[in-house]
Order: C-alpha cells, then structure tokens, then sequence
C-alpha cells in the first residue's frame, strides 16, 4: 500500500473517531495495522476482556512473529490462566492451559509443567514466585505496565504507536478544497452552490439569462473553516510520467514529475484511487533491520519464519519469568569521545577520509592545496604532498588564465576509493588528481582530469557497469562521471540551475544512481544514461548540503545550512521522496556549513557551536555534544573510521584531533607501543586487512581494477580488537608481504609481557563432569566461554552483569557461573561406538548470533539450542567423521563441515541434506 493510501486511512481513522464510530475506529485500526492504539489496549487489559486483547493485537502481530510478540501473548495468556485459577474455576483453567499455553511448550517444557502443577495447589500463590501475587486490579496493572514496554521494544510496533500530527476535519477539508476546484471549473458556476452528494462530480445547471457569475471559495461541506486559495489548475494535474531506463526500475523518489507538492495537494488531485499509479516501482523502498531504521513502511526481518529450527542473525531465546529485553548493542560509550591524539597540519584542514580498511591512516586535505597520509597511532606524517598542476602544458586555457591571477588552490574533498588502492582529490579550480595507493606507503601519479570550469566542489568513487569510476561535480553546474581506467569521461549530467555542491552515488537492486544537490537547494537524481535527472526536490534550507548514506547503505541523511545560519540534520523517506525524521539541537545560527558523517549504522555526529554534537538515528534528540578539550572553530569538520572507534576532527590552530572509544583507544596504544620504524611500509600494521591484488599482475593494474562490486557497501576491516579471534584458515588465500629487512619485522612485533602484575589468572572449576577441554571458545558477544570437553560434554561459562561489570563483558577479574539448563541434563555429543572418546576428533562452531551450537565428538553432528541446551538435530553419521565446522557468515541454515577424507560438505539444515560436496 503507498504511503499515500495509509495516510488516507489516517484521516478516515480521524473521521470516524470526530464522527464517534468508535468500535469502526478500533476494528480499521486493527485491520490496517498502521496505528496501535495504547489507550484502547489499555483499557480492554484493564477490563480483562482477554478475547478482544488478542483480537486487537492480531491486527499487528502473532504468537511466532518474534520474541517480543511471544512474550506479550504469553503474559496475557498467563494473566488469563490465573485469574481462572484465582476464581476457581478449574475447568476453565484447563481449557485456557490446552488451547492458549500449550503452544509455549515447545519452547520451555519446564515452564510448562511448572503452570501445570498451579491446578494441584489450593492457592497458586503456595508457588514461591507467585507468592507476591495480590488483587486482580493490581495484577491486571502490573502486568500492563510490563507489556507496554515489551510492545514499545518490539520491532514489528515501531512507528505505529503514535497518530499523525494534522489539523482536524482534514478530511473534511480536502473533500471542501475539491468540490471548490470542480466549482471553479465548473462551465456554469452559481454564487450559492446546492451540493446534494458527492458520489458524483459537482456540476451547476445554466443560469436562466446565461450569465457567469464570479467563482466561490467559501466552503460547501460540513462547518469547516474556509479553503485556502488554490493553486493554478495545471499543478492539480495527473503527475508527469517519466521516461524509464530499460530495466524499468525507478526510484520511488522518481516516479513523479512534481513531487515537492504537499501529499494534501497528491490526494486532491491524483486519480480516484488516491494512489500512484501500480507501475510506478519504487526500488529504493527495501526491508530494514529493526535495529536499523524502524518504519512502519517496511516489513521487519523478524516477522518471517521465526518458528524455523536456525534464525540468521536473531536469537530466539525467551525469558517468561520476567521482562526480556533485546540488549542495545550500542550505547553512547561506543562514541568516540575521549582525545588520544592531537596532530599539527600546518594549514586549514577542508576534508578528510580514514582508510575503508587500514583503521588508523588519516588522508587530509588542506586550504593550500596540500594532501597528506597520517598514521595516527605513531603520530606520523607519512606523505606530504604540495598541489602543482602535474601537467602545466596540458591545462587548458582557463586554469591556466585562473592559476595566473591567483595561484592559491584549496582541497575541496579528498576520498579514498572503497578498495582502498586508490584516492582522489578535488581542488578549488579545476581539477581532480587520482593516486595509486602503493601497498609500500608510496603515493603515485596515477589521473589528472581538468574536470570542471571554477571550483571542483567535490568527487566521489562509483562502479558502473563494475568498472571504477569517479563522480566530480563543479561551480559549472555539472556532474561528470570519468573512468579511471580508460581515463576517458563517461557521463555528463546537465539540470542543475546553481553551481553543484556535493554528489552521493549509491547502489540499489542492480540499479546505480547518483544524488546532487546544489547551493540553491536542489537536490536531484541521476541514472547512468543521458535521460536527465529524475528527481528536483527542495534540501531543508536551500542551500549547501551534503547526503551520506548510513555504512550498511540502508538509510539516507542529508545535513546542510542555510545563508541564514540555520542547519538542518534529516532522514530521507527514500520511496517517497519526504524528510522523515528532523534531527534537533543544533544552534539557531551556525557560523559556518555544518559538516556530519555516519557510524556503525547507528550514530550520526556533527560539528557546530564549538563541539561535536551526537545523535542516535532512531531518535532526533542530542545524545550528547563534546568540546574534545577546547580549540574546535565553530563548525569543525569530522570523519569516523570505518570501525566508529575513531573520530578525526579539525581545530581551530589549523590541527587536527583524534578522539577515540575503548576499542580506538586500545588501537592506538596498540599503535604507540611498537618500535616504529621510520621507513616502514603503512599498509602493514596489524590493524587492517592485506591489501589484496592480483598475483598475476602488477601492484598498479590491481589498484585501478574493480576489486569490489558494491562501492557504496565497504567491508568491515579487521583491527586489533578483533584480530586475536581471527581463525588462520581465513587468510589461507593471502601471502604475507615478507620484507628483507628482518630490523623492521622485529619492530612490528608486539612488545613481550615480563612484569607479572600485567597478567591476570582465573581458574574455572567444575566439579559436576570431568574430562580434558578439548576446544575453547568465546561467544559472538564475549559475554560467555563455551567449552567441548574429551568425554564429548559442553559446558557453559557466563559472565553476569554486575556493578564492577555493568555490561557483563568477559573478564578475568571476575568469575563466572557455570550455567546448567533447568533438566539438568547438559549438551552432550553423539559419540562413535568403535573409538574412544578421547581418541575421536572434536569440533565445534558457534551460530553468529550466539543461539545455536554445532558440534562433534567423532559421532553423528548435533545441532544444540543455546538457550534450552537441547538437541534439535542430529546427522551425517561416520566414516567419516567431522573434524571441523563452521556457519555461514549471513545464514545460520549453511553449514560447512570438514570431514576426516579430506572432503567438505555444504549442509542446508532448513532441508536437512548436503548440498554441495567436495
């Protein structure tokens, strides 16, 4: 349904709740499923009217939807259940424990027969966790206090819980506006029109003496206030069609031709259907995460097939005894915020980049036209580059004539190209220069494009058609796409009527795209084709801004300023074109254009007033702003690593800071604590990825070739924090640059640890099971240490939350508890009859999201539940057996096991068979 068409529902909601159809008004809400209405929910809680509770809630969820939507039945069906009880009504409670708690057993049996055993008690409260139970009344609140936060927490409710802020009678008004229209146009309009229905067009009978009396605008339905003047006839029209590639995909954003009118004008004027037409696709419109961006547009990830055996990327774990939770992955300790570093430029910092995988190389680029490569762990400039123009005799007359009457040039934008091989600079006149990024730290010649007429406000990478290019835009009113192989250009877009500011190309469903926007305001879109722009809509403050989408390139934000100071921080409603979310807290007038950027799919941080201002994307209030010790200018310029463990930002004595989280901060101990050597090679630090190229061709060809597919999507590198977790087989591919000079090996080694008060030892004791630990691992989210033991018997250490460790992170300074399942019986591995034990290979392989664990001890494989540590499954017998497994990395249903043959099978545990062999 458009978002057009849920608006529509909106207002006939309003309607019926001014014309009080109340119980209409609960039934559209639940069988549209656009709007939860607490107090309804409330009220029927409160009144025990336990049928029409799920009847409601049905309209928005089911039972199996997610852990949120089962905890919230399972509360309502538990409250039924003892109220019966309470009543003494048995034979109720039975047939409320058979048809609405039985469906629970499959996940917790021993919560279960706990419930059960309520009917052989006198008194429930005789159950110790019952004991405090009291009244009904108070039982009902308590509870209602509980499910409100569950349903507030709950994805699939997201957006859903509060109306649409609009004028009352908005109905009423549209239908007033286009009945004044269809009087306007009307071939024989009266003064005092008779309006009798509205199931057909108005229309006026001729006047006897065929005069025209002048139009009217007063209002013709209901006791409304009167219209507001209309605009001419023309922007009432159906919308323009576009002409369309010949994939036929179109974004939602272009599938109109004047898409800035108001949606109360879109309803007035569009077909009768109220709707855009069904051929309008609308591919920028995607699912998204719940952690994500909530909508109520998009469909959550956790409505779909929760009852399967293996969930990607979810945990079905569900806690009935109390309120469960999902734990935020992300708090406000995970923004940088603490100064580790303060490096000195020498001039004005315009832009900077962190290297997509070597998480502590800086490229700047300054007001002088000089670029520079930091490392900011050691504190060390690595390149510095003074701008020339590479080839004087090749400039055309213009830069040249520009260059002789004021020889300064500034650095409008430098960026690193996703792969991280190459790197492009833009300059206040001119021209763009593209580098090789040698694997040695050396920086190369590499493209020189006398680009654009005036300033070159700002480049970016894109691969269409898979082939690197660069994207530039320019005070000459243009966007040019170049590529930097054939060193040739490839597109040229012309719409714009203002010098462009800024490009953003992206990616999305096989379709790419650029967005511009321009310094009156205008933002546009483009397809790679010469069919022209595909969107002309207006950037909050009509002046410069920048767009950005979020590291997963599921969510757009644009930042700008207006020429009156205001800034203005907003997410886009990518199918429609709208600002969906306004971000607040920035200074009424802001000295300067305000620059932001994006981290972890999760934070959007700003330069204003001095500071460095924070905001979660899910909430348009300030997290929290930081001053990073004084000395910012009054709208510094920012960048996060690729990581979010590092933010650079600039000062104002032409400097720049790195601020850091804990993770960062380690990274750049990390950093300081080895013997750097001064003519070391940048891309060897531990905390990046090898920088991978082709071993049948020259380091030169490899960093102008497309290494990646999707530039808009850069892969998370590996840095110090992870790296000690990294399995050796991932990097079976990747030779290791091996240096002759074995000096500078030695001093990339981590420094050795020989004061003992540097080591911490803990002892993790069992006295239930014996047998040698066989394989060791930490879980995903460190909170816990699973171990397989010689006797094929796991067991299970968690670290609990505590006011020493609030976030119950693994740590040797405390303890943990050996966890037992509520049976008693723990996780134990099929074993082979004809070998012992002991003699049998083991394995072991964790799902990514910590709720399933495969494994063997030389039998068949099991598949285990973390949460209630039984066995779901069991297969592929021996000979042979398996000797090492592992996930997928996105879909916890693939599994790749190594057998004792030397052979691999791929099995698919969502139809329990191999699918591959080799």
């Amino acid at each position: 349904m458009s978002s057009l068409s849920r608006e529509l529902v909106f207002l006939i909601l309003q309607f019926l709740d001014e014309e009080k159809f109340k119980e209409t008004v609960h039934k559209l809400e639940q069988e549209s499923g656009f709007f939860f209405n607490m107090k309804h929910f409330e009220d029927q809680v409160q009144a025990g009217e336990w049928d029409e509770v799920e009847r409601y809630l049905c309209g928005f969820t089911k039972v199996e939807d997610n852990r949120y939507s089962m905890k919230i039945f399972f509360e309502i069906r538990k409250q039924k259940y003892l109220e019966a009880l309470d009543r003494q009504d048995r034979a109720k409670a039975v047939e409320i424990l058979v048809k609405d708690l039985k469906v629970f057993a499959s996940f917790n049996e021993e919560l279960f027969k706990e419930i059960t055993q309520l009917l052989t008690l006198d008194n429930f409260r005789q159950n110790e966790q019952l004991s405090k139970y009291g009244d009904t009344k108070s039982a009902r609140n308590i509870m209602l206090v509980e499910l409100k936060k569950l349903i507030e927490a709950n994805p699939l409710f997201r957006e859903k819980l509060s109306f649409p802020a609009f004028k009352s009678s908005r109905l009423r008004t549209l239908i007033n506006q286009s009945l004044n229209w269809q009087h306007q146009i009307c071939k024989n309009p009266r003064p005092n029109p008779d309006i009798k229905t509205l199931f057909t067009d108005h229309s006026c009978s001729p006047n006897t003496n065929g005069a025209r009396p002048p139009p009217t605008n007063g209002p013709l339905v209901g006791s409304i206030p009167k219209a507001g003047t209309f605009p001419p006839l023309g922007a009432h029209g159906p919308f323009q069609p576009v002409v369309s590639p010949s994939s036929g995909a179109i974004a939602g954003w272009m599938s109109s031709g004047n898409p800035s009118l108001p949606h109360a004008a879109a309803v007035a004027a569009g077909p009768p259907g109220l709707v855009q037409p069904a051929n309008a696709a609308a591919f920028l419109k995607h699912p998204r995460t719940p952690s994500g961006m909530p909508g109520m547009d998009y469909q959550s990830a956790d409505s779909e097939h929760l009852m399967k055996r293996i969930r990607t990327g979810q945990s079905d774990e569900v806690f009935f005894s109390g309120i469960a939770h999902a734990p935020n992955v992300y708090s406000q300790d995970d923004l940088p915020k603490t100064v580790v570093r303060a490096l000195n430029q020498g001039s004005n910092v315009m832009s900077m980049d962190f290297h997509p995988q070597q998480q502590t190389i800086l490229l700047v680029g300054t007001n002088v036209g000089e670029i520079s490569l930091w490392e900011v762990g050691s504190r060390e400039r690595l390149v510095h580059k003074p701008f020339k123009v590479w080839d004087i005799s090749a400039a055309s007359m213009p830069l040249q004539s520009a260059l002789l009457n004021d020889a300064v040039v500034s650095v409008n934008r430098c960026v690193w190209a996703p792969d991280g091989l190459m790197l492009g600079v833009a300059f206040s006149k001119h021209i763009v220069q593209i580098y090789q990024y040698n694997p040695t730290g050396e920086l190369r010649q590499h493209l020189e494009i006398d680009a654009h007429v005036g300033g070159v406000n700002d480049i970016a990478f894109a691969l269409p058609n898979k082939q690197l290019s660069i994207v530039t835009c320019g005070d000459d009113k243009m966007i040019k796409v170049w590529d930097t192989v054939a060193r040739r250009r490839l597109y040229i877009f012309e719409g714009h009527e203002a010098p462009v500011y800024s490009v953003c190309p992206h990616y999305k469903e096989n379709i790419q795209f650029i967005f511009s926007t321009a310094i009156d305001g205008k933002i546009k879109a483009w397809l790679y084709d010469c069919l022209g722009s595909r969107v002309d809509y207006d950037a909050p403050g009509l002046w410069c801004t920048t767009m950005a989408y979020s590291a997963d390139g599921t969510r757009l934000f644009s930042c700008g300023t207006s020429k009156d100071g205001e800034s203005h921080l907003v997410e886009w409603n990518e199918s429609e074109g709208a600002v969906k979310r306004t971000y607040s807290g920035f200074r009424k007038r802001s000295l300067g254009v305000v620059q932001f950027d994006t981290t972890r799919n999760r934070f959007l941080a700003a330069g204003d007033e001095f500071q460095i201002k924070f905001w979660d994307m899910d909430a348009t209030t300030m997290l929290i702003a930081v001053d990073a010790d004084g000395g910012l200018p009054a709208s510094p310029r920012l960048r996060f690593n690729k990581e979010g463990s590092l933010l650079a930002v600039t000062t104002s004595d032409n400097g720049i800071k790195i601020l850091a989280n804990s993770n960062g901060s380690r990274l750049i101990r990390m950093m300081e604590s080895r013997a750097v050597d001064k003519n070391r090679a940048p891309s060897e630090p531990v905390n990046s990825k090898p920088l991978i190229v082709n071993a049948l061709g020259s380091v030169g060809n490899a960093a102008i070739a497309p290494a990646l597919e999707r530039p808009d999507r850069v892969p998370p590198a590996v840095s110090v924090s992870s790296l000690g977790a990294m399995d050796s087989s991932r990097l079976v591919d990747v030779k290791p640059r091996i240096s002759d000079d074995t000096d500078r090996m030695k001093g990339w080694r981590i420094s050795d640890i020989i004061d003992p008060s540097h080591l911490k030892v803990l002892r993790l004791t069992d006295a239930v099971t014996a047998g040698r630990v066989v394989r060791l691992l930490y879980t995903n989210s460190g909170l816990a240490l699973l171990a397989l033991a010689s006797n094929a018997v796991h067991k299970l250490w968690k670290w609990q939350r505590t006011e020493r460790s609030p976030l119950g992170k693994a740590t040797a300074y405390i303890a943990p508890q050996l966890w037992q399942p509520p049976s008693g019986t723990p996780m134990t591995n099929d074993i082979c009859d004809s070998k012992p034990t002991e003699e049998s290979a083991a394995c072991i392989a964790l799902s990514k999201n910590d709720s399933y664990v495969m494994s063997a001890s030389g039998g068949k494989v099991s598949l285990f539940n973390m949460m209630t540590f039984k066995v779901m499954t069991t297969f592929m017998s021996p000979p042979p057996a398996a000797t090492f497994l592992a996930f997928h990395p996105q879909d916890n249903n693939i599994i790749a096991i190594g057998m004792e043959d030397s052979t691999i099978q791929i099995y698919n545990v969502r139809v329990d068979e191999v699918n591959l062999e080799c």
